[in-house]
Order: C-alpha cells, then structure tokens, then sequence
C-alpha cells in the first residue's frame, strides 16, 4: 500500500476529540443524576447475536477452553445477564464491532451507548432518550411517528399489507429485477425505508419510529392487541437512524424459537451459522426483569452535534486509517 505523507493523521481534530470528551462526561453525569449504574462488560463472547442483517467479526481463542470468540456487535446479552442477576438499571458505553460496515455512517468498530431500565416499558424509555438528547444537543422535544404510517404517508403503502410481488416491484426503483425478486418482505421493507422514507424523519425535531413489525425485533415483545407489531422503536435525527430500543423479551422459550429462526435465515442466506448463546437463554430462564433497553450511536450522535459529515471525521483513526 502506497501511504502519502498526512496518512498516519488522525481523522477527528482537536475540537471534535474534546467535543467526545464533553458528551462522554455529559452522558455519564445524566445517568449519575438518574441513579443508573455504569457497568462493562467482555468484548470477546463465545456467542452472539444471530440477527441476519449483522455480520459478526471473530477472532480463534487458543488459551483454556479454546475455540471460537466473538467481538460483540452489542454488549445487550451480556448486560441482560446482569439485569437478571439484580444489578437494577444500567448503562454501558463501549466499544462493538460489526462485519463489512463502513461508509459515511459506518465504521466496523464504533461506540455504542447501551442502558436499559427494569419497570420501563418502551413509552417511558422514549421519553428518557428524548431527555438525554435535550441534555447533549440541546433539542427540541421530540415528535412520534408509527412505523406503518410512515410507510402510508411517505411511500403510499401498508407495510403488512401490500403484497410481497408488488413491494419487490417498488425494490426495481433502486435494484435490478433479478436483485429485487430475491428479496423477502422484510428486505423490501428495510430498502423502502432507508431509500423512500428516512430522509424525511427527524428534520425539524428528533422522531421516534415505533411499533415495527414483529419479523424485526427478535428481541422485542409482541404487542399484547396486535401480535405482527413488536414493541421496537428507533430514533431519527436529520434522517439519520441514531437508536434502537425494545420493551424487552423476557420469556425464554420464545427467545429460543426466534434465534433459532433467525438462524435458519442465516443458513439459508450461506451466512456464518454462529453458535446459540446457552448462558444468555439460562438468564432468561431464572428471571430477566420486565425492561426496556436502547442502543445509541455515539459517533453517529457527535457528527450531528458537530457538523461533520462523515464518520471519518469524529473518529481518531477509522478503518480507512489504521
């Protein structure tokens, strides 16, 4: 590889690694004030998450109980094993790593504020992100906006609804009809809203998506009156995704159907087969709390605090730098 003389540069000014340092200490000083406790847990697992839309990064263990480790894509297994265990609310900020991601919103290491919240459901959980924003960037309260209608207003369809030919036929807008043919539902749906619906989210205040379908939060609970909806949201902000929060699954046997459909998925998409996470299910079992937990994307957070424009730019050495 051929290096100019500026390669070994950072990507992040000075400015942008204190503007990090200011929302790391603002972040940790609201959960302070909440009574939320900060933990860490281990990068390396020996399972993960099977969700098909990640691809998970891995590394050969060769010390006692060798084998396979995983670098975690989301520290939530782990951190459920701890709310099961009586450690109350938590949050973690950490370091996860996600297979073949980069791009102007995307790097395949990033950072990752994860916390969740025994006796909240989704509502309350909301409600709490929507103060964390007001706190770090200073926003307006946010607005809410269904899943299924953000599809009806924004791409003239209903997303449980409307057959699976004619959702590929709208796919032909952005793939060929070869590529569109072979998607499922659920495929359809992620390309219309990352094409036809996010650039309009989260313009003027930040929006919370929710309410999604159940096939996409395998780690959610069903809505008790309306069990193809799970009770998922995310948070927009100038069209860019920044969170993902469920109402917590906590029933164990079902936990296990839905990782083992998504492995099926990834069986039949030639995707790595990881291994089920046996101490995760067994946590489960003894009693996770009734919760609601979020995931947000620091990075992400700070390029829209400061300006920046790509990933690049936030981070001190991105995978193009290292």
């Amino acid at each position: 590889m051929i290096m100019s003389d500026s390669d070994w540069q950072p990507g992040a000014n000075r400015e942008r690694l204190q503007a990090r340092a200011n929302l790391l200490s603002k972040i940790r000083d609201f959960f302070a004030q909440r009574d939320v406790l900060e933990v860490e847990t281990p990068v390396l697992f020996r399972a993960c998450v099977p969700d098909p839309a990640i691809e998970p990064l891995l590394t050969q263990y060769h010390g006692p109980q060798p084998g396979t480790l995983y670098l975690q894509s989301s520290p939530e297994l782990a951190m459920k094993r701890l709310l099961s265990a009586g450690s109350g609310a938590i949050y973690q900020i950490s370091r996860v790593f996600r297979d073949g991601e980069a791009g102007r919103l995307h790097n395949p290491e990033f950072s990752l504020l994860e916390w969740y919240r025994p006796g909240f459901d989704h509502w309350q959980l909301m409600q709490e992100v929507d103060a964390l924003l007001q706190v770090t960037l200073n926003t307006p309260p946010a607005t809410y906006l269904s899943y299924i209608d953000a599809f009806l207003h924004y791409a003239k369809l209903h997303p449980l609804d409307t057959p699976l030919q004619q959702l590929q036929q709208r796919a032909e807008q952005w793939l060929t009809p070869v590529q569109a043919q072979s998607l499922d539902r659920d495929d359809c749906l992620n390309l219309i809203l990352s094409h036809a619906i996010e650039q309009y989210l989260g313009v003027q205040a930040p929006l919370f998506l929710y309410d999604y379908p159940a096939s996409q939060a395998s780690l959610a609970r069903k809505l008790p009156d309306r069990p193809e909806l799970a009770a998922r949201f995310e948070l927009y902000m100038q069209g860019v995704e920044l969170a993902n929060g469920f109402f917590e699954l906590n029933n164990a046997k079902e936990q296990a159907q839905r990782f083992k459909e998504e492995l099926a998925q990834r069986k039949q998409r030639g995707l790595l087969q990881p291994v089920q996470d046996e101490r995760f299910l067994a946590a489960l079992e003894a009693g996770l709390p009734d919760c609601a937990g979020v995931a947000l994307g620091l990075d992400r957070l700070l390029m829209l605090q400061t300006g920046a424009q790509h990933i690049d730019e936030v981070l001190s050495f991105s995978i193009q730098r290292v």
